[in-house]
């Protein structure tokens, strides 16, 4: 893969292993142990790919729209093994195929689930679900800015123009993003604890 993709998949995977940290924090917090493991494994598996991306040597190659392409679809099937690790060595034993399929569907917000009933699962692996769904949104945000060139000339347009964005200021404009999507997540957590939602509720709606 090119400097660009692992940088791309690199910055996902420390942001796994940063929901991997938080979940084991919450895990410690209200003496969840059942599941305590599988978050460490996550939390190293993600830092150790994370930092193998991020160091690998800048290479000169222009970017097409076409390996910017390849790029976002190899997330969508790389960064869900990682998440997948927490479900698989949960204490429901499921496959890892399962596994896997759980983690996709919390990643791309499907819906769909491999348990029969997701409310009945323990809090630490509910939570983790739910921020499979968090970097998922927060991944396909990411990759609107980086297929930007798929647009027309008119929409692109538009659009570039909305958003201030040309090449140089790239990460520019997804740390914004990446701030505004914390701060609204941060504004519905509040909100929902206003209207009375229990704590663990308002990080899982």
């Amino acid at each position: 893969m090119s400097y660009f993709s692992l940088i791309y998949l690199g910055i996902f995977s420390l942001i796994i292993s940063v929901l991997s940290f938080f979940n084991i924090i919450y895990s410690y917090y209200f003496n969840l142990y059942l599941n305590l493991d599988s978050y460490i494994y996550a939390l190293i598996l993600s830092l150790i790919l994370g930092l193998i991306f991020l160091i690998k040597k800048k290479d000169n190659y222009k970017i097409s729209i076409y390996h910017k392409i390849v790029t976002v679809i190899s997330g969508y099937f790389i960064l869900p093994i990682i998440i997948s690790v927490p479900f698989y060595f949960s204490i429901y034993n499921i496959s890892f195929l399962d596994s896997y399929f759980e983690s996709i569907s919390g990643f791309t917000s499907t819906g769909f689930s491999v348990f029969d009933n997701v409310k009945h699962l323990d809090e630490s692996l509910i939570l983790w679900r739910s921020s499979s769904q968090w970097i998922g949104g927060l991944y396909f945000l990411f990759s609107i800015i980086l297929l930007i060139d798929v647009f027309d000339n008119s929409l692109k347009k538009s659009l570039t123009n909305f958003l201030s964005f040309n090449v140089s200021e790239t990460l520019k404009q997804s740390s914004k993003i990446l701030i505004l999507y914390i701060l609204l997540t941060f504004a519905i957590f509040v909100i929902l604890n206003i209207l009375d939602f229990r704590i663990f509720d308002s990080f899982n709606l």
